[in-house]
């Protein structure tokens, strides 16, 4: 019998989706997650299996939890970061991540239209840039 979890999962996902949202998937080590979240590697494998599957279980909440609900209540702009970097950075690669956004953009299309979309997305990588 193992011994039982010394951590909250709900939180590592929610802290893990904030580090994803600050830099590119193969900017954050492995290292870095256990560092971040003060889980062991061991646990950290036992219950996402894998970096990529932090990262999906990340990303879903984040979408779940915060994009989806900032869509409703008008303010979208401060949950994008995440989301804009798995647009760019995972989504290319790996097609889960793709359903996942594509099926998120479709959401904003229909809530807002594509030409708001596409401008509030471009609003938000603009604002990311170093002035």
């Amino acid at each position: 019998m193992g011994r039982p979890r010394a951590f909250d999962e709900a939180e590592v996902v929610a802290s893990a989706a904030a580090l994803f949202a600050s830099r590119a998937y193969d900017g954050i080590s492995v290292d870095d997650l256990v560092n971040h979240l003060g889980v062991h590697r061991n646990s950290l494998y036992q219950t996402f299996g894998s970096k990529r599957g932090l990262y999906l279980t990340a990303l879903r909440w984040h979408l779940t939890e915060q994009v989806r609900p900032a869509l409703q209540s008008g303010t979208l702009t401060e949950h994008l970061d995440f989301l804009l970097l798995a647009a760019v950075d995972r989504a290319p690669d790996d097609p889960e991540v793709a359903t996942e956004i594509t099926e998120i953009l479709a959401e904003f299309d229909k809530a807002m239209s594509p030409a708001a979309t596409a401008s509030l997305l471009g609003e938000k990588l603009r604002a990311r840039l170093p002035r």
